[in-house]
């Protein structure tokens, strides 16, 4: 899809040629950005984007300025994305503990589009670390939009009323939005809101938001100056110090209390900005200290228990000894880990062992139906044995066969039995799914519960979307380890790394929390609290009744294995939104727990609460509300119709047209792509109808815009059509040269511009 996406733009650029904006230099467009790779990864957004949807390419034109246009016949098939110009644009970031939640404001114009004419128009917003979207608010000539989360009581009837065009994420980090039938020479207003992550390394706090705009979406007209508008809250929840260490837009401090910053930026610009905006601030501390967060429900709550957020610094101490430990990395070999994601674990597995301490000893077990040793004993992590490990893995790291993960997970777990003064840490990597996994979620939860605190951490890792990532998120809840994911195959090795120092930098272990049993139902996310590590916070929420103990300790045992008890300063709070901060936290733990316990009442407590705090999940659906504006429910004579059996407009009793988008939702893994061993990030060809097959080989090679002659567009488009498409173009080549393509010469061959 992120292919199909970026070579739609580029075909737009190159479309958008045919814009005519008068004699004067002054006021030509923008030339694109000259790529030196011109891959379709180069054109996508890195910024909140809108572009019109061009199918039929005759309506492209000035619409304040009209001119001559060579009729063109054909229609572009994928339709070409021409990206509008943006006038208005203005970031809001409210930084809280190691979450932001990030609201962008911005107006653009359909400059490319005739006045009489209509397109529609996609939405594209790529969001930060783990980014989530919150909500959409459009605002077109004569009509609103927003987004609503409903519950899907019938998946498969829900799934067959959208299109993928309606919106969802090109990838995991790009949500889009089509907004149907907008006129040329329109505004649209948006305003968007998502969470993301904030990264924490060397005792210092990082927030980057995408916010490089790309040269061609600066309007056209003579040097008008255009106002960008940046604001930042950071409330560090610690009641200490926050010192903003680097920022990359000049910013004005507003506000410095304790614990809180505020800054702005606001600056009147020829071009809009071209990095990402990004900042950074350290907490002082140069030991470990916490807090605890006590709010109490809206009115409109499903859940009136009061809530609470305990959190966990590591301090910046460089010389903070750590855990000796002993470790054994379980990896997936199975034939769809061949390629990316493979050669991205490989690396970042020989970069975790370069880092292990002598005293540390490891092991590695790759698997697929079989499994292999590395050795059949632990090995200390000497130099020699780290150069050894990393041959064995050159040599025997090669994708085929199928996925067994409970064989070598027994293995892991008999090597790591018997520890003594270290920490015993199991890594699963995995991209596929199997038939036994709560059989082996019972087996492990058996197995550390005869273990006490000393129970072996699995940190497990899910690549693509055919494992199941709730299985893995619970067996790592299960034994105290963490979870994490890489859905995109090229940023495996990049997550992997994170992973690994995540989970070999613990400063201390064996968390609790003793007071949080004094109170009446209570309700901890997770359960069962992990290591803190010197790479992140440590963060837990949770609902409780009763009264909250005046004095919290958190105990654990440090690198050292002396004990630990810090005092948590308690305060309560107002002005922060924490059930949209750690939503998503605790609807993943509770998805991850109604699938092991198949439970249809936690299924439906997580739709609850991701309806009321705007945050996705499997068991619900982002829906498109469309509106007349006052409300009316008057059908429009452009109103938009998908040309498809199920209708996915449907018209609710306030007279709002509802648009169903995408499951934004990653599911609970594929078994039958697992056992066919297909990679990650390959998704099923749907193939077109026979009857349909004729015409699309014939639209793409004359609705193809390339800047070339005739004979180049044909063999450019042919290198993109799947085998059916290219016989059927070929068969048709002698037609297509004396008629379609005569006609596609007016635009390929005249330069673009019409003149």
């Amino acid at each position: 899809m992120a292919e199909e996406f970026g070579n739609s733009v580029e075909d737009g650029l190159k479309l958008s040629k045919r814009l005519y904006y008068g004699k004067d230099r002054a006021v030509a467009p923008p030339r694109p950005v000259v790529h030196m790779e011109k891959s379709a990864e180069a054109y996508l957004p890195t910024a909140p984007m809108i572009y019109a949807v061009i199918s039929d390419p005759s309506i492209v034109d000035n619409p304040d300025m009209p001119s001559y246009q060579p009729h063109v016949h054909g229609r572009c098939d994928p339709p070409a994305l021409i990206p509008l110009q943006m006038n208005r644009i203005e970031l809001e970031a409210d930084s809280f503990l190691d979450s932001a939640i990030v609201r962008v404001n911005g107006s653009w114009r359909v400059h490319c589009v005739m006045g009489s004419k209509s397109c529609d128009c996609r939405i594209a917003i790529p969001m930060g670390e783990q980014g989530s979207i919150l909500g959409v608010e459009v605002e077109v000539a004569r009509k609103s939009y927003y987004t609503e989360l409903i519950a899907m009581d019938d998946k498969k009837d829900t799934e067959k009323e959208c299109r993928p065009e309606n919106g969802g994420f090109l990838t995991p980090q790009i949500f889009t939005l089509t907004i149907p039938k907008v006129d040329g020479g329109s505004s649209i207003s948006i305003k968007v809101s998502w969470i993301q992550k904030l990264l924490y390394h060397d005792g210092e706090l990082s927030l980057t938001v995408p916010f490089s705009f790309p040269e061609f979406v600066t309007p056209a007209v003579k040097k008008l100056p255009k106002k960008e508008k940046i604001l930042l809250n950071v409330n560090s929840g610690t009641g200490t110090e926050v010192v903003c260490k680097t920022t990359s837009h000049p910013l004005k401090q507003l506000k410095r209390e304790a614990g809180k910053l505020g800054f702005s930026y606001e600056s009147e610009v020829l071009t809009w900005t071209d990095i990402d905006f990004a900042v950074s601030y350290s907490v002082s501390s140069s030991h470990i200290f916490g807090g605890v967060m006590l709010q109490s429900p809206s009115a409109h709550d499903v859940d009136q228990r009061d809530m609470f957020y305990l959190y966990l610094f590591p301090g910046d101490q460089p010389n903070m000894k750590v855990f000796r430990k002993e470790i054994v990395f379980i990896v997936d070999i199975s034939g769809s880990m061949e390629g990316k994601p493979l050669e991205g674990m490989k690396n970042a597995m020989s970069g975790a062992l370069a880092k292990l301490n002598p005293k540390d000893s490891f092991n590695i077990i790759a698997f697929n139906g079989e499994t292999y040793l590395f050795s059949s004993l632990m090995e200390l992590a000497t130099e020699k044995t780290v150069e050894r490990a990393v041959e064995w893995m050159n040599l025997n790291f090669i994708a085929g066969g199928g996925t067994n993960i409970s064989v070598p997970l027994n293995q892991a777990m008999e090597m790591v039995s018997n520890t003594q003064g270290s920490l015993p840490v199991i890594f699963l990597v995995t991209d596929g799914a199997v038939e036994d996994e709560r059989h082996i979620c019972d087996s492990m939860k058996k197995y550390v519960r005869g273990k006490g605190a000393i129970c072996p951490r699995i940190y497990t890792f899910g690549i693509g979307t055919y494992c199941n990532h709730y299985f893995l998120r619970m067996l790592a809840t299960v034994c105290r380890g963490q979870y994490d994911a890489a859905y995109d195959v090229d940023s495996v090795q990049a997550r992997m790394e994170n992973f690994f120092s995540r989970g070999l930098s613990a400063v201390l272990a064996n968390v609790m929390i003793d007071t949080l049993d004094d109170l009446d139902d209570v309700e901890v996310y997770p359960s069962n609290i992990p290591d803190l590590s010197s790479e992140s916070l440590l963060i837990i929420s949770g609902r409780y009744h009763g009264n909250f103990p005046g004095i919290v300790k958190a105990e654990g045992v440090l690198g050292n294995l002396s004990n630990f008890v810090v005092d948590l300063k308690i305060q309560k709070t107002k002005d922060v939104p924490f059930d949209k901060i750690f939503a998503k936290q605790q609807i993943d733990l509770l998805t991850a727990q109604a699938w092991y316990s198949e439970n249809k009442q936690l299924e439906e407590k997580v739709a609850k609460m991701s309806i009321q705090t705007g945050v996705a999940s499997e068991y619900t659906r982002l829906t498109l509300l469309e509106m007349e504006r006052g409300n009316q429910a008057i059908e429009s004579p452009r109103a938009h119709k998908f040309s498809n059996k199920t209708d996915s407009l449907k018209v609710d009793y306030k007279g709002r047209r509802r648009i169903l988008l995408q499951n934004f939702g990653v599911g609970f893994g594929n078994l039958a792509a697992t056992a066919d061993n297909i990679p990650p990030g390959v998704e099923e060809l749907k193939l077109p109808e026979a009857a349909e097959l004729i015409m699309k080989a014939a639209s793409n090679c004359c609705g193809r815009v390339c800047g070339q002659c005739c004979c180049m567009c044909c063999i450019q488009c042919c290198s993109r059509m799947n085998d059916q498409c290219a016989i059927a173009l070929t068969q048709l080549f002698a037609a297509l040269a004396c008629f379609g393509c005569v006609e596609c010469c007016s635009l390929c061959c005249s330069g673009g511009d019409g003149h």
